[in-house]
């Protein structure tokens, strides 16, 4: 490298603030008990959620700050976005490597705890009327119901009753005042065509009154939202069928947390509101919108453990509700949204690799000698297709793994979000199994070595993990001996 004879330096002036205590200074103007800012680095600040729920950004407050001088920046999610736990909902960069005193108080004095708000779930359980006519197939009511109850137990909420009744105005409307639950959702046999119509008919002839008719939002246009004796009635579009975003996602959000949603508010959601082609927003992953690709995750099962302290014994060919563990986690996968399943086993075990025969998975081998749980983890990623966007990293000896566990994981994968690890946590919030890691993350976990996991590159990557709420204890009970065994058939059995 050729010598110089000069050195550039940088002198700040007596009132420059260096990048990172700017950059912190006006973290914690943002931060509250909703918003934690954390810890500076290369002039940034990132703040996450403290909680589930709705958004709330004070749009002409960030706007002011960003334009006070061109060495600050603010950025947030969009405004009623629906955020999780832990989640990434705003960044402060500092441009420079230091920035003066004034532009700092200047732009600390437009920020404060309001500018950003949580809203958190209000509602905890809701009543769903479903409409049927002639023409109407068992099949299409299923699945109607189980769209609407999986929406609702994505954000904590539980159907207290279901009705179906006639797709007439008077069923409807003793549906409606029959209904017990703190919020009511309708949805017909056929499109609503106005308010004349037999669902929002129903809910005008039982006393309730309807709010807004249509919304500027596709798929969604169809939406009616009423209230009856104080109870929100969002009348569901037949897009309500698929699990794809739509409108009436945006409604149910916000009414959820308790936000007003009145005839202004729905009006004013055109803008943003062609969702065909928008994929980036928290959605059930069942295909992305309009046909636009969805992330494609591989699963990978580790089951190349030794077995060490089952004395003698194979855990993972244990019988589980009559078939081996290795076998019950591997199907609790093959029924999960996973697009592609690894399953290492040991190098030339016969016998695990035959018991996930029958599924559609792809069996490789860890090495003959491995050195822990690490070199099983490379020999899967080995296998893991190129166009996969993410994998999600399980344990083949956590029989209360389901399906659903994993789909909840892989549906809380949102990049664009800062959502790249995505880990799954017990119903109390412990963190456990499994562990879904964004492409970017790769490398890292090629990199592991011995029997740490990726322990060390989660407490690295804080301000990209996201932990996952699912049902009861499953994402930490693993069974590692014989007396695990024995207190988890006990379990099982109800002693």
């Amino acid at each position: 490298m050729p010598e110089s004879d000069e050195v550039v330096v940088a002198e700040p002036s007596p009132d420059d603030v260096g990048e990172d205590r700017a950059a912190e200074t006006l973290g914690q103007r943002l931060s509250s008990e909703d918003f934690t800012a954390r810890a500076p680095f290369a002039g940034r600040v990132n703040l996450v959620a403290g909680g589930d729920g709705v958004l709330e950004v004070d749009a002409a407050a960030i706007d002011s700050a960003n334009a006070v001088d061109e060495s600050v920046t603010i950025a947030t999610l969009a405004n009623f976005a629906r955020v999780a736990a832990g989640q990434l909902v705003a960044t402060i960069k500092i441009i420079p490597y230091a920035v003066s005193a004034p532009v700092i108080e200047s732009v600390s004095e437009l920020l404060g705890q309001h500018v950003l708000r949580l809203h958190r779930r209000k509602h905890d359980n809701a009543s769903l009327i479903l409409s049927c006519s002639g023409g109407t197939s068992d099949a299409a009511t299923k699945k109607g119901r189980t769209s609407v109850e999986e929406r609702l137990k994505a954000f904590g909420i539980r159907l207290r009753s279901v009705e179906t009744v006639y797709h007439v105005p008077d069923a409807i409307a003793g549906a409606v005042t029959r209904a017990n639950g703190e919020m009511i959702f309708i949805l017909g046999a056929t499109a609503t065509s106005d308010r004349r119509d037999s669902a929002p008919a129903g809910v005008a002839r039982a006393g309730g009154r309807i709010i807004r008719f249509g919304m500027p939002v596709d798929p969604g246009n169809l939406l009616f939202l009423a209230e009856h004796c104080g109870r929100p009635v969002i009348g569901l579009p037949g897009c309500a069928r698929s699990p794809v975003l739509n409108g009436a996602d945006w409604v149910l959000e916000r009414i959820a947390c308790g936000i007003a949603v009145g005839s202004r508010d729905i009006a004013s959601m055109g803008v943003g509101g062609l969702l065909k082609e928008n994929s980036t927003r928290p959605q059930p992953r069942f295909g992305a919108p309009g046909g636009a690709r969805a992330a494609h995750v591989t699963g990978i099962l580790l089951a190349a453990g030794a077995s060490t302290r089952m004395r003698g014994t194979d855990k993972l060919l244990e019988q589980a509700d009559g078939v081996p563990l290795i076998a019950r986690t591997a199907r609790a996968m093959a029924r999960s949204q996973l697009d592609a399943i690894v399953v290492v086993v040991p190098s030339g075990d016969c016998r695990r690799r035959s018991a996930v025969a029958d599924l559609p998975v792809q069996v490789v081998e860890a090495p003959d000698i491995p050195a822990g749980m690490s070199d099983s983890l490379r020999a899967g990623l080995r296998a893991v297709p190129e166009l996969s966007d993410a994998v999600l990293v399980a344990l083949a000896d956590m029989p209360d793994v389901s399906h659903d566990h994993v789909n909840r994981v892989v549906s809380a994968f949102s990049p664009d979000d800062g959502r790249e690890i995505c880990r799954a946590a017990t119903a109390d919030g412990k963190a456990g199994h499994p562990v879904l890691f964004g492409r970017r993350f790769f490398e890292n976990l090629a990199l592991l070595d011995g029997d740490r996991g990726a322990r060390e590159l989660l407490a690295d990557a804080l301000d990209f993990v996201v932990d996952v709420p699912t049902d009861g204890d499953g994402a930490t009970v693993d069974l590692d001996t014989p007396e695990d065994w024995q207190a988890w058939r006990a379990r099982q059995s109800g002693n």
